[in-house]
């Protein structure tokens, strides 16, 4: 298990609809699986509308770069928690460990934050 989650589970991400959230296929175990939307724990990244668009654009673009390059994933759940849209609050982790959260942050689309 990866630090102090909750839960982890296999995922498929579906589609990233912007640099910190996306839609995820999630591996429950005994062939089950949950389509859910997902906010990253731990980061924000710019809007892909308004006056951040561009931005937004590049790190939403960067996000499905890193999903592809470190696929298969897998996600884990901080307190199993949501957000304020509902969204389940999780990291996502790289075939090889790597943090993807903590590497958008790394690579300039990403701030941490709090929640």
């Amino acid at each position: 298990m990866h630090g102090d989650c909750k839960y982890e589970y296999d995922a498929e991400i579906i589609r990233a609809i912007d640099g910190d959230t996306v839609v995820a296929r999630i591996d429950l175990g005994f062939h089950t699986y949950s389509v859910q939307t997902l906010r990253l724990y731990g980061i924000n990244t710019p809007e892909v509308r308004g006056e951040d668009k561009q931005a937004g654009i590049s790190a939403a673009n960067h996000l499905r770069s890193l999903i592809k390059d470190h696929a298969p994933l897998t996600i884990t759940t901080i307190k199993d928690r949501q957000g304020k849209y509902g969204r389940f609050l999780a990291t996502l982790y790289g075939a090889s460990g790597c943090n993807i959260n903590k590497q958008l942050v790394a690579d300039g689309h990403a701030v941490e934050t709090d929640y």
